[in-house]
């Protein structure tokens, strides 16, 4: 079902209606708790909606030519931007709405982050511990994997979840830890996640509290460290990083419009064994998005959820305002 979502309630900075107007963006993000796909927009300078689309499970996102992949529990669906002419479905927005194209099966393997390149869409399987592509005409087949990986097994080994994708190409990865058995990365969660090159398959940088979303731009590696809240720009030559913005929570999911980084923000259950020892986890408090100036390295925009959404997975951007305002056929 398409919705506004009256019981998503949220809360935002007097200026970010403005910044999303001015940018001419709309922002998605995945929830997996609340199964849906929701999409901000500038409706005018002053003020900003929302909609969403049902997912099962929706995790990582893909924007790319017109489209959105969205992964779910055991596909990846795209849809793709059709004009107001061709659609039949009301249209919200100037660019047209988004409808669905076609789906991959993929397995209860739990995708995590989806991107295209020139190959076609890669995903990355975290429980098989591997990246797999599809030219669009199959399904997904496995192309990588860490080279102290030894086999692909359903088994969650390393917990790989993220890409940085170079050229059409993913160029680093990110996991949480150098380990090859069950689950073995829970041992050591807090500081115990690397950064892989993905050609050379060496870590190039290590020791990080749970890395995710790794993104170049401009030429340098940012990424998340979920498990102290912050967003750093590594440096693999040197295996180092430096810490551009302190965040208000556990960080997940990072897009680009402009001179600004759109990152999501979740809530940590404080019943959960994985979160519980985390450095982040007296402050993750509430769930939503934060506007960082890369220019400034500070926050200077937010959105909040009050009600309805308590983790964010992916955030993209889509640079129309547009939104989604149809139904995927089931």
């Amino acid at each position: 079902m398409n919705a506004l979502l009256a019981s998503f309630h949220y809360t935002h900075s007097p200026t970010l209606p403005k910044l999303l107007w001015e940018l001419g963006c709309t922002l998605v993000f995945s929830t997996y708790q609340a199964g849906k796909v929701v999409f901000i927009r500038a409706t005018s300078p002053e003020k900003i909606e929302q909609h969403a689309l049902d997912f099962p499970r929706p995790m990582g996102l893909a924007v790319a030519d017109q489209r959105i992949a969205v992964a779910t529990r055991e596909e990846v669906v795209v849809l793709a931007n059709t004009s107001a002419e061709e659609s039949t479905e009301s249209v919200i927005g100037t660019a047209g709405t988004y409808v669905q194209e076609k789906t991959y099966f993929s397995g209860e393997v739990d995708t995590h982050d989806l991107a295209w390149g020139k190959d076609g869409l890669w995903a990355i399987n975290t429980l098989l511990s591997s990246m797999a592509l599809t030219d669009e005409s199959s399904d997904f087949e496995s192309q990588w994997r860490p080279p102290f990986v030894s086999d692909i097994a359903p088994e969650d080994r390393c917990h790989l979840n993220s890409m940085a994708m170079v050229d059409g190409r993913p160029e680093y990865v990110t996991a949480f830890g150098e380990v090859d058995t069950f689950e073995g990365w829970r041992e050591n969660k807090v500081s115990g996640g690397i950064v892989m090159d993905v050609f050379s398959g060496e870590i190039v940088v290590e020791g990080l509290p749970m890395p995710h979303s790794p993104r170049v731009y401009d030429g340098k590696l940012y990424l998340l460290l979920s498990g102290t809240g912050e967003l750093v720009c590594a440096e693999p030559e040197t295996g180092g990083y430096e810490v551009v913005a302190q965040l208000p929570g556990f960080v997940r999911g990072m897009a680009r419009c402009g001179d600004y980084l759109f990152v999501g923000l979740s809530k940590l259950r404080k019943t959960s064994s994985t979160f519980a020892a985390l450095p982040i986890s007296e402050q993750a408090v509430f769930s939503g998005i934060v506007v960082v100036s890369l220019s400034e390295g500070c926050i200077v925009e937010h959105l909040r959820y009050e009600t309805g959404v308590e983790e964010i997975y992916d955030v993209q951007v889509l640079t129309e305002r547009s939104a989604i305002d149809t139904t995927p056929s089931s």
